[in-house]
């Protein structure tokens, strides 16, 4: 099955990426992540605000405001005002400049989870973590490359997981006290179709896939079976996510990192499609 798009923006983001909608903040959020801004989609009008070097993932918090994961540390809103004071919780995870953070989200019992990648994307310097209410993080998997997309089955028994640079989304069982485990292969996807970034998963359990140089969004169903794709203006899809008071409107981000704007005028811009399925509510965290 096909699925048309159409821009929500114009190309508003060097490297869009982490689109997360909530109806406590009136709609969309997203970052462009190495411009170190959250934007926030306001009716036709974009707002942007810097928060540092690095912008990479952003949450809200189920007690009101909301997390962002900047390029070494977290940091805490208390309100949900795009403008919100910020203030750093745990400190820098780690001193290494060459490393920052990227894709995260939460599981179904308010953890935060964020991934690690290199600058210059070197194989295995990375990591996936979760995180303590302190801010104090936690290695989840070790020797990652691009840790990206993150998020869980509708009965918050699985979550799928990508590292970009294996090609492949894979699944884990979750269990509330004992955290991930059983991680085994999903889905894979072929090089010529680009590499698998952000995901989400919708109500029925569809596991919709970014894909990064591949110009499109995989939705896979529950058996990891390719039954939908979205073709898209722009090469570098990063992320996706439901939203719209039905949560029945995909968003896309995408990124215009070194690309040539003559041949690919939309990159940087938000996108929207409307593919017949539903998504759910984003999962806040517990901090």
């Amino acid at each position: 099955m096909s699925i048309t798009v159409y821009p929500v923006t114009d190309p508003v983001s060097e490297h869009g990426e982490g689109p997360v909608w909530s109806a406590r903040w009136g709609g969309l959020r997203w970052v462009d992540m190495l411009a170190g801004d959250v934007l926030a989609l306001d009716g036709t009008t974009v707002r942007r605000r810097h928060v540092g070097k690095v912008a990479a993932a952003l949450r809200p918090r189920a007690a009101g405001g909301y997390v962002v994961a900047a390029e070494r540390e977290l940091l805490l809103a208390d309100s949900d005002d795009l403008d919100a004071p910020l203030r750093p919780l745990g400190g820098e995870a780690w001193s290494d400049p060459s490393v920052r953070m990227n894709d995260g989200g939460c599981d179904p019992d308010g953890r935060f989870y964020i991934g690690s990648m290199a600058y210059d994307a070197a194989p295995g310097r990375g990591s996936f973590y979760v995180a303590g209410q302190d801010g104090a993080l936690r290695v989840v998997l070790p020797e990652v490359t691009i840790s990206n997309g993150f998020d869980f089955s509708p009965d918050g028994s699985l979550a799928y997981y990508a590292d970009t640079a294996t090609g492949r989304v894979d699944v884990f069982d979750y269990d509330p006290d004992a955290g991930l485990g059983g991680r085994r292969p999903f889905a894979y996807v072929d090089p010529e179709r680009g590499q698998p970034d952000g995901l989400t998963v919708d109500a029925e359990g569809g596991v919709w896939v970014a894909l990064w140089q591949g110009g499109a969004v995989h939705r896979y169903d529950p058996a990891g079976r390719l039954d939908a794709v979205v073709a898209l203006p722009a090469r570098q899809v990063t992320a996706v996510a439901f939203g719209g008071d039905d949560l029945g409107r995909l968003f896309i981000t995408t990124s215009a990192l070194d690309v040539d704007r003559a041949e690919q005028p939309q990159a940087g811009a938000v996108f929207a499609a409307d593919p017949g399925v539903r998504g759910r509510p984003v999962l806040p965290v517990a901090m």
